[in-house]
């Protein structure tokens, strides 16, 4: 298994449904539905971490864990059209931070310019993991989410609520 380079990972895992959905009208979210929506999502201290505001929507099926789950519990009953601003505990994010999370690989399995700091992500899972030390024979790496242990500050607005392709 080889290791790629990796920037930031994203606040979650964008599900596009494809075909056509059908019309929401005053849908809530709820478990099942097809959701859209457009998020900053920051730091307490206000640090923009990830937007999508002004670009592509961020689409996912509700209940589905596609979002950090203190996010998907906030959007929970939210109609199209709503704003919401969301605090969301490290808990209830990407966890706590966990000082044992480290991964010791071969040097020859990484690519041969990684440098401390860099962020890598395992192909297998696309899990992003953070190089914290470089040896002659292997470099160890934090597993831990970059976000883990960190509050979150979510301002969303959910665009459409609609019922998945395909579903009555």
């Amino acid at each position: 298994m080889k290791w790629i380079a990796s920037g930031m990972i994203g606040l979650a895992v964008a599900v596009v449904l494809s075909g056509p959905a059908q019309a929401a009208g005053d849908l809530v979210v709820v478990d099942g539905l097809s959701v859209t929506l457009e998020y900053t999502l920051t730091l307490p201290d206000r640090t923009v971490v990830e937007s999508n505001v002004g670009q592509q929507p961020l689409a996912f099926v509700q209940g589905s864990h596609h979002l950090v789950p203190g996010l998907e519990k906030a959007v929970e009953g939210m109609k199209a059209g709503q704003k919401k601003h969301v605090e969301v505990p490290a808990e209830l994010a990407y966890g706590v931070y966990d000082p044992e999370a480290r991964l010791k690989v071969p040097r020859n399995r990484v690519p041969p310019t990684v440098k401390v700091g860099d962020v890598l992500t395992r192909p297998s899972d696309r899990r992003p993991m953070k190089v914290v030390e470089i040896t002659d024979q292997a470099v160890v790496m934090d597993t831990n989410h970059p976000l883990a242990g960190k509050d979150l500050v979510v301002d969303l607005k959910v665009l459409k609520v609609e019922k998945p392709s395909g579903k009555p």
